[in-house]
This record gives C-alpha cells, sequence and structure tokens, in this order.
C-alpha cells in the first residue's frame, strides 16, 4: 500500500509540473486572434519572436509583422521575448523556441537573427531590423539567402550617402560624432559606410563607442567640443537611450542625425528613412507564403525597404540652434 502511495503521489506531482509549465507558457505569448482556431479547420500557427531590445522602431515592424499575418487571415499565438541587450539571453530564447518547436522564428534584429540561425536549420526563420545580413553571417546572398533564412533589412542603400551629402552640404564643421556599440555587427558596418561615402569630402567621424546603454549618455557628453554634428546609426543599444543624446544635442546647439524615422519623432533633427512598420509588414508577408506552403525560405530573395524620404523636425531644429532652409522644405517633410 504504500508502493502503491508512492506511485500516486509521483502521477499528480508529475501532472502538476506539467501544468505549471504550460501556464508559464501561456502567459509569455499573445493571440494574433482572440479565439484563434476556434473556426473549424482553421490551423493555429505558433510563432517565437525574438527581439534584441523594446524601442520604438523593433515594436513598431513587430506591429507591422503582426497586421500582415492579421490581413491575410492566418490563425497565429506570438511568444513575444525580448532580449533586454543581452546577446546571451537572445541565444536561450532561440534554443526555447526551438524546444518548444514553433512553427517559425521571426528575429527582429541582427542579434536576434544570429542566435536564431546559431539554434536551428530547420525552423523557417524571417528576420528583419538587419542592416547587413551577408556581413553578419545570416544569408549568402540577397537572391538566394540560404536553407531557411530570409528576410527584410532596414537600410536602404542611398540612406547613409544621402545623410552625409546633407552634413557636407548644409553644416558647418567637418567633425561627425557617432556613438554605437562595437559589438553589434550591424553598428560596425554602417560606420564603415558612413567612412566609405565621406571619401572624396572634408568630413571625419569621430567614434565613441558603448556596451550598455547606461553609458551613452557619458560618451555623447565625451564628444562634446570635438565634433560638429552628431549622427545615430540605427544602432540598438543607443536607439533604446536616444533620449540622452537628443539632451545633449540640444544643450549644445549641435545637429542630430538620426538613422530612423521614428528617432526623429521622438526628437533628433533629421533623417533619410522609412517606416519600420512597412519593413515589419513585408517581412510579415513572407512569413505568410512560408507558413501556407506557398515557398520556402531559400525561395524568398532579402529585400530592402521600398520608401525612402527626408524628415526634418522642426523644434528639434529650434532646441539646436537650426534655421530650417527653404530648400529643404522642398525635399523633405517637416515635422512642426
Amino acid at each position: 500500500m504504500n508502493k502503491g502511495w508512492k506511485i500516486g503521489s509521483g502521477l499528480m506531482l508529475a501532472s502538476f509540473l506539467a501544468l505549471a509549465g504550460c501556464g508559464s507558457s501561456e502567459s509569455s505569448s499573445e493571440s494574433n486572434n482572440e479565439g484563434s482556431g476556434s473556426a473549424e479547420g482553421a490551423k493555429t500557427y505558433t510563432i517565437g519572436v525574438n527581439q534584441i531590445v523594446e524601442h520604438p522602431s523593433l515594436d513598431a515592424a513587430l506591429e507591422g509583422f503582426k497586421a500582415a499575418s492579421e490581413e491575410k487571415g492566418l490563425e497565429v499565438e506570438y511568444d513575444v521575448q525580448i532580449a533586454q541587450g543581452d546577446q546571451n539571453n537572445s541565444q536561450t530564447i532561440a534554443n526555447n523556441f526551438v524546444g518548444d518547436k514553433v512553427d517559425l522564428i521571426f528575429a527582429n534584429s541582427t542579434p536576434s537573427a544570429q542566435s536564431a540561425l546559431n539554434a536551428t536549420t530547420d525552423i523557417p526563420i524571417i528576420f528583419t531590423s538587419v542592416t547587413d545580413p551577408i556581413g553578419g553571417g545570416l544569408v549568402t546572398s540577397f537572391e538566394e539567402p540560404g536553407a531557411n533564412i530570409t528576410g527584410t533589412t532596414d537600410t536602404h542603400p542611398d540612406a547613409i550617402p544621402n545623410t552625409v551629402k546633407f552634413i557636407d552640404e548644409n553644416i558647418d564643421g567637418n567633425k561627425v560624432g557617432m556613438i554605437y556599440n562595437s559589438g553589434e555587427q550591424n553598428s560596425v558596418a554602417q560606420i564603415e559606410l558612413v567612412k566609405k561615402a565621406m571619401e572624396g569630402t572634408d568630413l571625419e567621424v569621430v567614434e565613441a563607442s558603448v556596451s550598455t546603454s547606461a553609458e551613452v549618455k557619458q560618451a555623447t557628453e565625451s564628444l562634446i567640443g570635438k565634433v560638429d554634428s552628431l549622427y545615430v546609426i540605427t544602432d540598438n543599444t543607443v536607439v533604446s537611450a536616444l533620449e540622452s543624446v537628443i539632451g545633449v544635442a540640444s544643450d549644445s546647439d549641435i545637429p542630430l542625425f538620426v538613422g530612423e524615422l521614428d528617432s526623429v519623432e521622438r526628437g533628433g533633427f533629421a533623417a533619410y528613412g522609412f517606416d519600420y512598420y512597412d519593413i515589419g509588414f513585408e517581412a510579415g508577408e513572407m512569413a505568410v507564403s512560408i507558413l501556407n506552403g506557398e515557398k520556402k525560405a531559400s525561395e524568398i530573395p532579402v529585400q530592402y525597404p521600398q520608401k525612402l524620404k527626408l524628415q526634418i523636425n522642426a523644434k528639434a531644429a529650434e532646441d539646436m540652434g537650426i534655421e530650417i532652409k527653404e530648400e529643404w522644405k522642398e525635399e523633405a517633410e517637416i515635422l512642426e
């Protein structure tokens, strides 16, 4: 009788632990459609979302990604995980998605995509918010990306050259301060693109590197007196603490150029950019094609952003001591 009691207790404990594990998984999930799977015959897919950090651009990309599957009527449950800027966390998240056997992984940033690809060569991976997918080791080419991965990039070929040209033609002084995380391959690639675009001009990059968002303000302050303008690329660490840079730039009357339109809305002076919602939506359309069985990831080319525009924040210009020229108004969208 004692033996039977032990066996019964063990089964009860195992059942309790199994239920507890399921509860934990559900608490971190988001459903695209409330009550998904209730329609007869409808399949519900599970998409694991690996996002390196929370900031408006990445959040907008995720919103666009979800909108694409909703528009196509796909039943989806999302398990959204934020790595808090930590590559080790990102890898753990990716490994857990593989263990959970999700149907697809949406990797929202370069580190997130690298983690996902390290974790699986079988589960389809769609990325966005990635600047250099080839240099980051994610794909072999844009046209033929690889066995299980493809997506959309967050850099338009003309964005950095246009920004450099604008600085060269319109801003006094030749020293351009750039704060970035040297541990982000995405950022290192952009710094090199900026330097290449500056060839043939008098412009010169003055670098300040950080490893965490807590270091951003001090790094920015270290550039004051050494630079004539600031340029924040799409660096996840710096963008997540952008208000620190904006404050220093405004206090010092230094124009702050940024790499994305969301950062202009937050208080950057100007950017040649695009809506992250759009590249997220385009990535979501890729995911729908894969989950519907229409295409494999290897059959979908990596895609650049489709639209590029110049945006200027009028209030930021005033705060940074910049007078908006009439010719700028002909080209740019002015945020009042």
